[in-house]
């Protein structure tokens, strides 16, 4: 297995590199050079998989070389130990045509756990071998953070820095961070939004002789690592349905559009998705590209859901890299293009076979919270703010006789509980092991929204 940049600049990286360099060196995002695809025998073997022999037969395609069998296995059972349920991500029905998956069991109650904690395991095992250590670097819009702080907490193989948006968080989502008391952890609010985060954390790459100079890596959705991860339960909930040809259709709550690619590329490797809806709040980039092939960046607006507040989406150049039919100069003229102009256009007739797999949907502040009052007292089941846009989405979207319709639920909606008091009149209350989050000291540093001012951050802590 190789992989390559989206933007033409690399090809032939092995699994190890994607693994720790995140981003290609030349700005773009790493995919296979071929996607590999199940067999039918392959894939009926999995309708009595354990969730962690799904993960391993999705990831045993994508690591090549980089860890034999035994010890493949061995990283998925030590990544999925401690999830609080025993089906790790359990499907229930919501109602007759709907059904939850539920990915908020894991160490930090969000859907990154099911992702970070593989990858906290592989990032060891390959520094450790290889006697390094990294300066991990991150961007948070809410729940990465702390899913990738829990991952890699305590290692002596990496240092870990993750940015968030100064008071754009909930506190639940902050304390999870800036609570942990690691000396290899550290935490950064910017003075901005989650895109100023993303951007900076993207120039810290960008800068070859930083990059090297710190030993930077990344475990933000950019690393293709992390799609790899979030597929397998795009595969684990088709074969829990055990469903027909026609597939299982996907409502996901969308910012960065790592988890909907996620199902897209468990499309592309023979899982069958049929059909992927993109939520979003108000700020809703994404559903106006759906609509209309053009992506505008425009002020982002704090809502309820604010693990969703980007108006620039990382991971849709991925998508893009098919749209444009794998032309890297043309998508990587387009890409500077839209970093320069704030907009980017792609003609009907390129987007026309992505309009016919992805659908898209959004949502008010005031819209979200009514409907989560209204699924709780339908359903006595209380939705956090971003799973409630997927299960809207599946709610309002045309369903198909014969395929399941499935909302991905990312949070536990004790991560929300201002929104879901509101919504609901009771304040959600944290699973047992977690009150203690809310009194605990934080240490964090408040920077403004600059470059020489984050690396210099970034250079105390190495030393």
């Amino acid at each position: 297995m190789r992989y390559r940049s989206t933007r033409g600049g690399i090809a032939g990286a092995s699994f190890e590199d994607v693994l720790l360099a995140g981003l290609a060196p030349d700005g773009g995002l790493f995919l296979p050079e071929t996607w590999p695809r199940f067999t039918v025998e392959e894939w009926s073997a999995l309708t009595d998989a354990s969730y962690p022999e799904v993960v391993t037969t999705v990831a045993e395609r994508f690591v090549g070389d980089a860890f034999d069998a035994g010890e493949l296995a061995e990283i998925v059972g030590a990544a999925y130990q401690r999830f609080r349920h025993p089906e790790v991500a359990p499907v229930r029905l919501l109602r007759d045509d709907v059904l939850l998956l539920e990915l908020f069991w894991g160490p930090t109650l969000s859907f990154k756990d099911y992702a970070l904690q593989l990858l906290g395991e592989m990032f060891h095992r390959v520094l450790e071998r290889r006697n390094q250590r990294v300066t991990v670097v991150g961007a948070t819009s809410g729940d990465t953070g702390s899913a990738a702080i829990e991952a890699l907490r305590g290692r002596d193989t990496a240092d870990v820095v993750i940015l968030h948006p100064h008071g754009r968080i909930s506190d639940v989502q902050r304390r999870q961070m800036t609570t942990v008391t690691d000396p290899n952890v550290h935490n950064i609010a910017i003075e901005g939004t989650f895109d100023d985060c993303q951007d900076l954390v993207k120039a810290m790459f960008a800068d070859a002789g930083f990059r090297q100079e710190m030993k930077l890596s990344a475990v933000n959705s950019i690393n293709f690592a992390r799609i790899m991860a979030q597929m397998a339960y795009y595969a684990w909930a088709v074969r829990r349905l055990d469903a027909s040809d026609a597939g299982v259709a996907f409502a996901v709550p969308t910012g960065n559009f790592g988890n909907i690619y996620a199902g897209y590329a468990a499309r592309l490797i023979g899982v069958p998705v049929n059909r992927l809806v993109a939520g979003n709040n108000r700020n809703n980039g994404l559903n106006r590209f759906f609509r209309t092939g053009t992506l505008t960046v425009e002020d982002v607006r704090p809502t309820v859901a604010p693990a969703m507040d980007i108006q620039v989406p990382s991971n849709l150049e991925r998508l893009l890299f098919d749209v444009f039919e794998e032309d890297t100069a043309t998508l990587s003229a387009s890409m500077l293009e839209f970093r320069s102009k704030g907009t980017l256009t792609v003609p009907s007739a390129r987007l026309a076979s992505t309009k016919a797999i992805f659908d898209s949907m959004w949502m008010s502040d005031e819209a979200i919270e009514g409907f989560i009052g209204q699924v709780a007292a339908e359903h006595g089941v209380v939705l956090d703010p971003h799973t409630a846009i997927a299960v809207a989405a599946a709610y309002t979207s045309p369903h198909q006789p014969g395929v399941p319709f499935v909302a991905i639920a990312t949070a536990h909606p004790a991560k929300f509980p201002d929104a879901v008091e509101r919504a609901t009149g009771t304040r959600p209350e944290l699973p047992d092991g977690y009150g203690d989050v809310m009194t605990k000291p934080e240490r964090c540093d408040l920077l403004p929204n600059d470059l020489a001012a984050v690396q210099e951050a970034v250079r105390r802590i190495r030393r």
